[in-house]
């Protein structure tokens, strides 16, 4: 059975710092709350912060070896591992370096890092010190008869511990689309109209100058208008017909919010600027061509050609990109359930959604090409699932 999604929850520490140190870590399945996989191990002698980042890679390998497929949500309560893993503190001290490399390597594409306060981290933290105390740790335990409050029906990997039935993911994307009681959110990207910088191909971010369209743009703009204005309901196997367009979303760019202005005007409609679709800052290659970016800052660009936890000298990275889109996304889903949404924004934002829909490897978003003022459309269902209808369409 394939698990789209796992939480790791994981925990450290040392009786001396330094002194004997363990960790506790486990994979536990959101929807029904059931442990998937735990481990506590001793360390010998360690420090707390040794003996957390432990605890970080063995969930993550736990993770990947129960759930390969999944995406995870990292929960810990150790603010130094978290804000170091997300990259927002750098990691100084060269006993956590390797354990930290380790972790990123491990972990996912658009893993998600999330602090939480100790008492929400007691399962980890129990782990740890039994390890300590010398108590046997089970590596699966057996999943509780009854599933936790709010679970629903107790599906997902307690229903495959558990030796119960449980969908396929192919059966739930077909539930998905044949779903008739309520239709799906359909999410159509605009990418903005081009700029004079976009006719170079040079990095235009959020950091950088925030150039107009050009009149080139503002044609393409109104072509897309005309195009958006001219679609006709579609109705998706088994659900409800989707009919005009209900709102129009913009990033605050000045050359999305232009774009959008277009748009909207053409729809007769206002347009919500939305910061979560803004694009991902460059920083110091901001206005440069690629070629000049690979001439001037070569070992920076090959960092971040290989890690999307990497950001550009003064920049931002594709992991902290994709966390603010999926957050913007999930505001959109709540707010328009049901409806049918315009998303003017860029590049990348574009890019890490469908990415996200089609779980493609993390060197697919440099393989896709988005030329200006072209629509990608997706739509979100009610369980959870999501289908790519169109993808660079343009007008």
């Amino acid at each position: 059975m394939t698990i789209d999604h796992v939480i790791v929850e994981a925990d450290g520490g040392s009786r001396g710092n330094p002194g004997p140190a363990a960790y506790g870590a486990l994979v536990r399945d959101p929807v029904s709350g059931q442990v998937i996989a735990q481990q506590g191990r001793t360390l010998g002698i360690a420090t707390n912060n040794v003996a957390e980042y432990s605890g970080l890679v063995a969930g993550l390998e736990l993770a990947a070896e129960y759930a390969p497929d999944a995406s995870i949500e990292v929960r810990m309560d150790s603010k130094l591992v978290i804000e170091q893993m997300a990259g927002r503190w750098k990691i100084k001290h060269p006993d956590l370096q390797p354990l930290a490399i380790k972790a990123q390597g491990l972990a996912p594409f658009g893993t998600e890092w999330t602090w939480v306060p100790r008492a929400k981290n007691a399962a980890a933290d129990a782990l740890a010190n039994n390890a300590l105390d010398g108590v046997p740790i089970p590596l699966r335990p057996a999943p509780s008869g009854t599933a936790p409050a709010g679970a629903a029906g107790g599906g997902g990997a307690a229903a495959a511990l558990a030796g119960g039935p449980a969908a396929s993911e192919q059966q739930k994307v077909m539930r998905g689309w044949g779903a008739s009681s309520e239709p799906p959110t359909r999410m159509i990207f605009l990418r903005h109209g081009e700029t004079p910088l976009t006719a170079e191909k040079r990095f235009s971010g959020s950091g950088g100058d925030n150039p107009p369209l050009s009149e080139t743009g503002r044609r393409q703009a109104e072509a897309a208008a005309e195009y958006l204005a001219g679609l006709t309901p579609t109705a998706p196997a088994g659900g409800e017909a989707l009919g005009g367009i209900d709102a129009v979303v913009s990033s605050p760019m000045r050359r999305a919010r232009e774009t959008a202005s277009v748009v909207a005007e053409r729809l007769g409609l206002s347009v919500v600027v939305d910061d979560g679709w803004v694009e991902c800052s460059f920083g110091d290659w901001d206005g440069h061509t690629f070629a000049e970016v690979q001439e001037k800052w070569p070992d920076a660009l090959n960092a971040w050609l290989e890690s999307t936890s990497v950001a550009p000298p003064g920049g931002e990275s594709f992991d902290a990109c994709a966390r603010r889109a999926r957050s913007a996304r999930d505001g959109l889903l709540s707010r328009y359930p049901g409806k049918t949404v315009v998303v003017v924004t860029h590049v990348t934002p574009i890019k890490l959604m469908v990415r996200s829909v089609l779980q493609a490897p993390l060197n697919s978003i440099f393989r896709m090409e988005l030329r200006p003022a072209t629509l990608t459309e997706i739509n979100w269902y009610a369980d959870g699932q999501a289908s790519l209808t169109t993808f660079n369409t343009q007008p």
